[in-house]
């Protein structure tokens, strides 16, 4: 009797289906298991460990947390180190090496590396892959390899309210002011005041706000207006459904 294949498809496909949500459901449960909270810290023994902040799983190279204080509300992502000290097991005395502040957001695969002092200002938000360190490798001697050079350490502040662009990089030194934008790819040293926009490497100032003037240069596209005190959010599902039609008729 001839098999029929559309049976054995539809049996392999069942079974693949079957088997995808497995292991699909098991690892959210590894995650959620994995996870770090100031309830369930595992392994890790933090400074501080604020409610409600999480460090997903699985977290990148996390050593000297005696020295590393995290606020509450915080997000930091998956693969992400954190790290006081340039090598695990040293006593870095009584002081906090790193600081995060509350509502601080750490994107995928992120360093924060910490020798001198490292204070990230509450709801400062970075995008995937950003590097802060307070150390950097030293070239005085030319004939000496710069990996075996011993490193030059300063300490890295960071403003509250800051976003700092995918792959940024905030070397040793640098001091980022309140509500700093960091474009991506973006490479900060020295001082960067207030309410501005840094772009480049070296990162150079490409915009400002001027309390008189507003943004310098002007924005090339309109502030949004302002939703009014007296809208409820059910208005604003309503508005969105009746221009949904007219945005899909618009392609």
């Amino acid at each position: 009797m001839p098999r029929n294949r559309n049976t054995f498809s539809s049996l392999s496909a069942w079974r693949r289906r079957v088997l995808a949500n497995a292991v699909r459901s098991g690892w959210r449960w590894v995650q959620e298991t994995g996870s770090v909270t100031a309830e369930h810290p595992g392994g890790l023994r933090f400074r501080r460990l604020g409610a409600g902040t999480r460090l997903a799983f699985p977290q990148g190279t996390v050593f000297g947390e005696q020295w590393i204080e995290i606020g509450e509300c915080c997000i930091v992502a998956e693969q992400v180190t954190l790290t006081a000290g340039m090598l695990p097991g040293l006593d870095l005395g009584t002081d906090t090496v790193l600081t995060l502040g509350d509502g601080v957001v750490l994107g995928r695969g992120s360093h924060v590396i910490a020798d001198a002092k490292v204070t990230i200002g509450s709801d400062t938000y970075c995008g995937p892959y950003v590097y802060i360190t307070s150390t950097n490798h030293s070239y005085d001697d030319p004939d000496e390899p710069v990996g075996r050079q011993w490193p030059r350490s300063e300490p890295v502040s960071i403003g509250p309210g800051c976003w700092l662009g995918t792959g940024a990089v905030i070397l040793p030194g640098a001091r980022l002011g309140r509500n700093v934008v960091v474009a991506a790819g973006a490479v900060v040293r020295g001082e960067v005041p207030d309410h501005s926009v840094v772009a480049g490497a070296p990162a150079k100032v490409v915009r400002s706000w001027d309390r008189d003037k507003g943004w310098q240069p002007p924005l090339r596209t309109p502030a949004p207006t302002p939703i009014p005190d007296h809208v409820t959010p059910e208005q604003l599902a309503a508005l969105a459904a009746l221009a949904a039609p007219e945005a899909e008729g618009a392609r």
